[in-house]
């Protein structure tokens, strides 16, 4: 790997890290387009995504809880939640097709988008 391309990445890095920690997520939104852009194919993209997330989300996670910005009642459940998504959602990741997936998150983007807006 090339100098400035890891120069590139911790910079991309660092973006998605922080667009994870200042708004509570998004992160994944920055990250697969900049994998894609960095020549990863998209299925990779998505799936290094979520690593690249889990250290980022750690970290603002462990940071909201210590400031009390997290309601403990609320935040067992919804991890629940989010673990048997996760885990169905990577099963699915390896059975759909590829362009399936990338019009998925286009969509996903546009309506969570949307819905920021009105």
């Amino acid at each position: 790997m090339k100098r400035a391309n890891i120069g590139m990445r911790v910079f991309g890095g660092a973006l998605i890290g922080a667009a994870n920690g200042l708004l509570g997520g998004g992160g994944g939104m920055l990250a697969v387009p900049l994998l894609t852009a960095g020549g990863l194919p998209a299925r990779k993209a998505h799936a290094t995504a979520i690593s690249v997330i889990l250290p980022a989300s750690a970290v603002s996670g462990i940071i909201y809880l210590f400031c009390g910005y997290t309601p403990f009642p609320a935040l067992v459940p919804v991890a629940l939640g989010v673990a048997v998504g996760g885990y169905l959602g990577a099963k699915l990741l390896n059975v759909l097709p590829v362009r399936a997936v990338t019009f998925m998150f286009g969509l996903l983007m546009l309506v969570a988008g949307w819905r920021m807006l009105v």
